[in-house]
């Protein structure tokens, strides 16, 4: 397998590579393994009817008026199926998520490659306009955005406690010929007691990027906004 053209490395290094590329194509096989796992799931429980509350499609065009929506109405054709990203912000999380939304503002923008396989929304307990007050200081003009905080929707999916405290969460559901809303899959970043934020890191390049550098990803968390660089020279 061709590596690099450099004449001046060491044998140490040469060999070294080949063992890292070796492990790199198992974990690109053991994650092929995996997904295959997840795509035969049999058949998951059909889940209610959840309503959700929807503004316009264009956040240039204000908040209002607003609409409920049913949680089958998300999906937008037959074959399709519907990925929700629920967003730590509402209720006891009284901002939003720095991580969320760092997953989001990626979601943002590969969300017109998505739409030609699957539908997708962000779905969070926190008041219409709050919420997409949010996506408007970020850009997310591609998603469609929904609030849930009247409905029982992350409770039962494990993304919010009784006390109203929010979790990051993943959801995959299916439709039915007959319109019924099937539950197929769920994830969380914690992924054991032993392992923290790690559940959904594959739908972010960031850390991937920062794991091929000799420094690692560390102990690097997201924030809403960072200080700017300092041009060189000052």
């Amino acid at each position: 397998m061709l590596l690099t053209r450099l004449g001046n490395e060491s044998r140490e290094y040469r060999a070294a590579r080949e063992r890292l590329q070796a492990a790199e194509i198992e974990l690109m096989r053991q994650r092929e393994r995996v997904a295959e796992l997840r795509r035969r799931l049999p058949s998951g429980p059909v889940v209610e009817e959840y309503l959700f509350q929807e503004g316009p499609r264009s956040l240039d065009a204000g908040d209002g008026p607003e609409r409920s929506v049913r949680l089958s109405e998300l999906f937008t054709g037959p074959g399709r199926s519907l990925v929700v990203y629920q967003l730590m912000y509402g209720k006891l999380q009284t901002t939003p998520c720095p991580m969320c939304t760092l997953w989001i503002d990626g979601f943002n923008g590969v969300a017109h490659h998505l739409d030609q396989k699957l539908d997708f929304a962000v779905v969070a307990a926190a008041d219409l306009p709050a919420l997409r007050a949010h996506a408007r200081s970020r850009g997310w003009r591609n998603l469609r955005l929904l609030s849930c905080g009247d409905s029982t929707f992350k409770y039962d999916l494990g993304s919010e406690d009784e006390h109203g405290e929010q979790d990051s969460t993943v959801s995959v559901f299916t439709r039915d010929a007959d319109g019924s809303v099937r539950h197929f899959y769920t994830t969380h970043p914690r992924m054991a007691d032993d392992i923290d934020q790690r559940g959904i890191d594959l739908l972010s390049p960031v850390w991937h990027v920062m794991d091929l550098t000799p420094e690692g990803r560390g102990d690097w968390y997201g924030e809403l906004s960072y200080p700017q660089p300092q041009a060189a020279g000052r």
